[in-house]
């Protein structure tokens, strides 16, 4: 599994709705709520076999109310 980080800034009066509909798909492993550039941070493990961009796009960013994504890719370093 891949540990990725996506940030997500919402449409105004959006973010809950948005969090809503995360949290009902059951894909991310953590959901916060974050003050500064980006409403919402979420821990994503994807599947080794998956390819990162399309689970994300599929599986996330057809969510209405979302206007801009931030992905973070982790890297084994010790």
């Amino acid at each position: 599994m891949h540990c990725v980080f996506v940030q997500l800034r919402c449409e105004p009066g959006k973010t809950y709705d948005v969090a809503d509909a995360i949290w009902e798909r059951e894909i991310v492993s953590e959901l916060y709520s974050t003050s500064g550039d980006y409403d919402l941070l979420m821990k994503i493990y994807v599947p080794d076999d998956a390819d990162i961009g399309r689970f994300i796009n599929e599986k996330l960013l057809d969510i209405p109310g979302i206007s801009r994504s931030l992905t973070t890719l982790t890297f084994r370093a010790f």
